[in-house]
C-alpha cells in the first residue's frame, strides 16, 4: 500500500489530471469513430462476398468485378483533397455527417445492381461520397491527442479494417444466406440493405455526438481543456507548413507512395480473400465467412502489440518496414496456395497481419511531420495518392486472374510493391522528429 501512495505522489498532479482527460477522450471518441469506420470499410469491402453470387446471376467476370472495386477509389481520389480543405472551415461534426449519410444512401442502393455499368456508376458515386472520411478522421485525432500518443490512438481506429472484416465474412454470408429471395430480393441486395442503412443513422448522430475541438467539449473541465491545449501547443509550436509548400516537399510525395504500396497489400487481401479461399477449396459461403475471420484476428493482434512497441521505444521507421516485408513475403506464398487451404491460410495470415502492423504506424510520420494549413490538404492528399492503390491493386489482379487464369502473378505485383514500400519506409528520415 505504501508503495501504491509513492507511484501516486511521484506523479505531478496536473500529468495525473491531463492522464484523466486523455482517458476521456478516448472513451468518448475512439469506440464512436471506430464503429463509423468499421462500417466505411465494410461498406467498401463486403462487394467481395456479393461477387461470388453476382458472378452466377449476371456474369460478372474477375476482370470486370476488379475493375469495379478499384472505380471506388477513382471518385475517391477526385474528391479527398476539397473534402477535407472544407472540413478545414466547416468542422469535423458537419463533414463526416454529412459522409456518413451519403455514403451509407449510395452503398444501400447498391441493391438496383443489375449489370456491369450500374455496379461501375454505383460504385464510383460511392467513392464520391466517402472521400475525406479516413484523412478527416486521421486529422481529427491530432486535435486531440499530442503526437507521442499517436501510434496507439491511430492504431485503435485503424482496427476498423479487421474488425469489418472479422464481423463482414460471416455477418454478409449469413445474410445472403438468411435473407435469399425474401420480398423477391436476392440475398446480396438484402446485404447491401442491412449493412448500408445503419450509416446513415450514424451520419445523424454523429452531428450531435461529436464537438470539434476540446474546447467545445462539455463533459471535459475546465482544468482538463487547458491541460490538453498546453500539450497539444507543444505540437504545434513546431514548423509550420502551407498547403503549397507541403506540395512542394518531395517528402510528402514520398510518404504518399509508401502509403500507396501498403494500401494495395491491403487491398490485395480485402478483395480477394473469398475468391482465394474458394480457390483452396472451400465452397460454402459461410464456412468462407469464418476462414476469413482467422487473417483479421491475427491482424488486430499485430496492429495493437507493434504500435504499442513503436511508441514505447519511439522508433517508426523499422515498425514500418519490417512488417512490409514480412507481408510480401506472404503475399508470394499466397500465389501458389491454390488447392492447398493449409498454405492459402496460412500465407494469407501472415500477409494480413504484417501489412496491417506496417500500416498502423504509417499515419504518425505525416501528421507529426506536416503542421499549420497543410495538415488538412496535405494528410488527404497523401491518402488520395495511396488511396489509388485501391484501384490499382484489384485492377491488376482482377485482369491477370482473367489472363492467366492464375493468382501468382498478380501477388508478385502487389509482394513486388510492398518491399518498394518498406525500403522507403527506411530512407525517409523526417527532420525535427524526436520519433522517428
Amino acid at each position: 500500500m505504501a508503495q501504491a501512495d509513492m507511484l501516486v505522489t511521484s506523479i505531478p498532479p496536473n500529468d495525473l489530471v491531463l492522464r484523466q482527460a486523455y482517458r476521456k477522450i478516448s472513451w468518448r471518441l475512439l469506440p464512436f469513430l471506430l464503429l463509423c469506420y468499421v462500417l466505411a470499410y465494410l461498406d467498401r469491402v463486403n462487394i467481395s462476398y456479393a461477387k461470388l453470387a453476382m458472378q452466377q446471376e449476371f456474369g460478372l467476370t474477375d476482370a470486370a468485378y476488379g475493375l469495379a472495386a478499384g472505380i471506388f477509389f477513382i471518385g475517391y481520389v477526385m474528391f479527398e483533397v476539397p473534402s477535407n480543405l472544407w472540413l478545414a472551415r466547416v468542422g469535423v461534426r458537419k463533414t463526416l455527417s454529412r459522409i456518413m449519410f451519403l455514403w451509407g444512401a449510395t452503398s444501400t442502393a447498391m441493391l438496383f445492381v443489375h449489370d456491369t455499368t450500374s455496379f461501375y456508376v454505383l460504385r464510383f458515386f460511392l467513392g464520391v461520397f466517402e472521400a475525406g472520411f479516413a484523412p478527416g478522421m486521421i486529422l481529427y485525432l491530432t486535435f486531440w491527442f499530442s503526437g507521442k500518443r499517436r501510434a496507439q490512438v491511430m492504431a485503435c481506429v485503424l482496427l476498423a479494417g479487421p474488425v469489418s472484416n472479422i464481423i463482414g465474412g460471416p455477418l454478409s454470408a449469413w445474410i445472403m444466406g438468411a435473407f435469399a429471395n425474401t420480398h423477391g430480393l436476392a440475398g446480396w441486395q438484402w446485404m447491401f440493405i442491412l449493412e448500408g442503412a445503419p450509416c446513415i443513422l450514424l451520419g445523424i448522430t454523429a452531428y450531435f455526438f461529436l464537438n470539434d475541438t476540446p474546447a467545445q467539449a462539455k463533459w471535459l473541465t475546465a482544468e482538463e481543456k487547458k491541460l490538453l491545449a498546453d500539450d497539444l501547443e507543444q505540437v504545434r509550436a513546431l514548423k509550420q507548413h502551407t498547403f503549397a509548400a507541403a506540395l512542394k516537399d518531395w517528402r510528402v510525395y514520398w510518404m504518399a507512395l509508401i502509403y500507396f504500396c501498403l494500401i494495395c497489400g491491403l487491398y490485395t487481401v480485402s478483395f480477394w480473400l473469398p475468391t482465394l479461399l474458394r480457390d483452396a477449396g472451400v465452397k460454402d459461403i459461410f464456412e468462407i465467412g469464418l476462414y476469413s475471420m482467422i487473417p483479421y484476428i491475427a491482424a488486430i493482434i499485430a496492429m495493437l502489440v507493434n504500435a504499442r512497441s513503436s511508441d514505447r521505444l519511439s522508433e517508426r521507421r523499422w515498425h514500418g518496414a519490417v512488417p512490409a516485408f514480412l507481408g510480401a513475403i506472404g503475399l508470394l506464398l499466397t500465389g501458389f496456395s491454390a488447392g492447398n487451404l493449409t498454405l492459402a491460410l496460412g500465407s494469407i495470415t501472415l500477409a494480413t497481419l504484417s501489412t496491417y502492423a506496417a500500416y498502423a504506424v504509417f499515419w504518425v510520420r505525416p501528421t507529426s511531420y506536416l503542421k499549420g494549413t497543410a495538415a488538412a490538404g496535405g494528410i488527404a492528399f497523401i491518402n488520395s495518392i495511396g488511396a489509388f492503390g485501391g484501384f490499382v491493386s484489384p485492377s491488376i489482379i482482377g485482369g491477370l486472374k482473367t489472363f492467366t487464369g492464375s493468382f501468382v502473378e498478380g501477388m508478385a505485383a502487389m509482394a513486388t510493391l510492398l518491399v518498394i514500400g518498406g525500403i522507403c519506409t527506411l530512407t525517409l528520415r523526417l527532420p525535427n522528429q524526436a520519433t522517428d
